[in-house]
């Protein structure tokens, strides 16, 4: 009887041990982290360390990448027109980030790539001339000479002068990785500039004045691009839609508190900090901003391409810039705007009013 009891209790006390260990391990296991599943962004720009992106570091800094299950790797690419939309077409990226010249001239070569969140619904590009210039309005740039960072931008260029009524053949395009200092030094007449680019010549000294495309165009501008059969992947489309989403969480983030948003990018980046104060820092980030919340503000909601984009679509081809009459399908679609604008606005509220300034950004102030 005894020895029967002693085995009753060795039973017992075993069973207890595997139950602990296995509800331990379900425990851990529940506590491990998802995997998270690397998504490549890469910049139209040739570098990171600009304020321009602020909407993708406060998502990272904010967590709501994690929380998708997403780490997001940003490349700056290297400074060539077509580099953003063919690393994402040969598979090195999986979202650039194109201008409509870019995107159009890109899709008509035969890259598979499509917009799928337009970030800025107007016009992101303006000129620079020198504070002293002649050239007083748009229609003066006739005739003139036109500073852009590399051939090939003239992509970008030429669709605005034509809107505008100039004849691009009367322009001539220079070109340098400095192009706003060579109209400080009188190399160029006007610069191509974009939105939170102004700030940042401003810093170094340029002296150089804006004639700000939201004045004199109505065309779409840039926005995250993807790979096609990308969005014929239920599960590539989902994750493309959840990278989008903390992107647009972002931006929504800076409009409830702007100085937390340029503080996370303007301690990250030493180059930005070298190069500007705190309060043209803030100024590049909200001279972009304002643009990125338009198609919330006037739209409904972040992403949607506006139909603008048709007759965008038909100056290039009249042209000559594609050989293709491409429509709106081909170049963009809404299809994950829904996924991009669902989450929670009260919350990213939240964690904007509730995030601590240091006092260098308590001091500072927002632009409007």
């Amino acid at each position: 009887m005894k020895r029967y009891l002693w085995f009753v209790v060795v039973v017992v006390v075993v069973f207890s041990m595997v139950a602990s260990f296995s509800l331990a391990s379900c425990k851990q296991d529940e506590q491990k982290p998802a995997e998270l599943v690397d998504v490549t962004w890469i910049s139209p720009r040739g570098t990171l360390d600009v304020m321009d992106d602020y909407n993708i570091w406060v998502a990272i800094e904010m967590g709501y990448f994690a929380e998708l299950g997403i780490n997001p790797i940003l490349e700056p690419g290297p400074n060539e027109a077509l580099a953003t939309t063919k690393f994402v077409s040969e598979g090195q990226a999986d979202i650039g980030y194109p201008s409509p010249g870019v995107l159009t001239s890109s899709v008509d070569a035969g890259m598979e790539v499509i917009m799928a969140m337009e970030m800025v619904k107007d016009q992101v590009f303006n000129f620079a001339v020198k504070e002293d210039s002649d050239i007083q309005s748009i229609a003066d740039l006739a005739g003139k000479r036109i500073s852009i960072w590399a051939p090939g931008g003239e992509v970008i260029t030429i669709p605005i002068l034509k809107e505008i009524g100039i004849d691009p053949d009367g322009v001539e395009f220079v070109y340098g990785g400095n192009w706003g200092q060579m109209v400080s030094l009188g190399e160029a007449d006007a610069a191509q500039s974009w939105a939170g680019l102004g700030p940042q010549w401003d810093a170094v000294g340029l002296g150089l004045r804006y004639l700000y495309g939201t004045d004199f165009s109505t065309m779409p501008s840039n926005g995250y691009a993807v790979r096609k059969s990308d969005l014929e992947d239920p599960e590539k489309k989902e994750l493309l839609a959840k990278f989008l989403r903390a992107s647009a969480m972002g931006i929504e983030f800076a409009r409830h508190n702007p100085r937390a948003a340029a503080q996370i990018v303007y301690e990250k980046f030493a180059t930005v900090r070298e190069q500007m104060e705190p309060q043209l820092a803030i100024a590049s980030l909200q001279e972009l901003h304002w643009l990125y919340t338009g198609s919330d503000r006037e739209l409904g909601g972040y992403g949607e391409a506006p139909d603008t984009w048709n007759t965008y679509l038909d100056i290039v081809f009249e042209l000559g810039q594609t050989e293709n009459h491409l429509s709106f399908d081909d170049v963009a679609t809404n299809d994950l705007v829904s996924g991009i604008n669902d989450f929670d606005k009260a919350r990213v509220k939240a964690d904007a009013e509730g995030f601590e300034l240091n006092d260098t950004w308590e001091r500072s102030r927002s632009c409007g």
